[in-house]
């Protein structure tokens, strides 16, 4: 785990204050200005419309707009993992009209994908946190386990017989259980899927016993009894299913896989703009409306200075990395 708690981080508040746009040396373009001469802001979004990431880019989007006096477009470029997407950031020009919006399948990717042409860690410039996603550990009805107890036992009964699904190799879902897997001793067997949709279908019929899943994908067959909820690979309880215990509670190892998500900059952008960005999602991500759209889809807003977040990507890197050496995990 990180040696900071990245819970803790949230509680930092902004660091110094921006600079005025109008003092920016006559290097720099005024990118985060209005007026009619300004050229629209990109918020590439790695991964297809209709995910987490996208509704972040959609929701901010436009009061960012508003507030920089510039239009913002959404720019989805999915494909290889996100890597694509946030390829064009890396390249892009650091002059304030390409941000990205992006989750930790970023530092995640830095391991799984050794031969990459750019280091998603160091080659991009944190702006802020946005929010966090919590992942529940589910089961379908009929396997007969109500604790995560009753999992572990089960698997060290029968090492290898258990399948659990994962969107595919790589994704927050499938690293949350190997991290379950190393820390409970257990062995289960991974079955990848093509997205999520195929997975959760076969879980719900039984063809495979378990998955990490968000808490607001899981939580309507939870309450349905379709599926059990074993435990939340996070620090604390979740305020929609306070019942259901942690996974550290619930004795079945330290297992914190909180996804966080956030946006960058270009290598090089101006920290004058990056301070200004901060600022200005500071004050979206606290409005009513902003809060109920994220928790909606299982999301908890919350901001960061950029010193905080560039910490939290760097510890989160070394966490992920020293997992996927251990487990011989590799999407090449």
């Amino acid at each position: 785990m990180p040696s900071i708690s990245r819970r803790l981080l949230l509680a930092l508040g902004l660091g110094a204050a921006a600079t005025a746009l109008h003092a920016q040396p006559a290097a720099q373009p005024p990118a985060a200005g209005g007026g009619a001469g300004a050229q629209p802001l990109r918020l590439i979004v790695p991964f297809t419309p209709g995910t987490g990431i996208d509704l972040i880019a959609r929701t901010v989007g436009p009061r960012l707009g508003e507030r920089l006096g510039r239009t913002v477009v959404v720019d989805n470029r999915a494909g290889a993992s996100g890597n694509i997407g946030t390829e064009a950031v890396v390249r892009a020009a650091p002059n304030g009209n390409t941000l990205l919006v992006s989750v930790n399948t970023l530092v995640m990717n830095r391991s799984l994908y050794p031969k990459l042409p750019f280091d998603p860690v160091r080659d991009l410039t944190p702006v802020s946190l946005t929010s966090w996603g919590q992942l529940l550990l589910v089961t379908h009805a009929n396997a007969g386990w109500r604790t995560a107890a009753d999992l572990v036992q089960a698997a060290k009964a029968r090492p290898g017989t258990i399948n659990y699904a994962s969107p595919g190799v790589g994704t927050p879902h499938h690293l949350s259980m190997e991290l379950f897997k190393a820390t409970s001793g257990i062995s289960v067997t991974h079955v990848p899927y093509r997205g999520t949709a195929g997975a959760v279908t076969d879980l719900l019929g039984g063809q495979v016993e378990l998955m990490f899943l968000p808490i607001h994908v899981a939580l309507p067959h939870v309450k349905t009894g379709k599926l059990v909820a074993l435990g939340i690979g996070s620090e604390k309880r979740h305020a929609l299913l306070p019942q259901v215990p942690t996974l550290t509670e619930a004795r079945a190892g330290n297992v914190n896989v909180d996804m966080w998500y956030g946006i960058f900059a270009p290598p090089g952008t101006a920290p004058d703009f990056v301070a200004r960005l901060n600022r200005e999602l500071k004050d979206i991500l606290a409005l009513p409306e902003v809060r109920t759209a994220f928790e909606t889809q299982g999301m908890d807003p919350a901001s960061s200075t950029p010193e905080d977040f560039r910490r939290l990507v760097e510890q989160d890197a070394e966490r992920w990395a020293k997992l996927i050496k251990s487990q011989g995990i590799t999407a090449e």
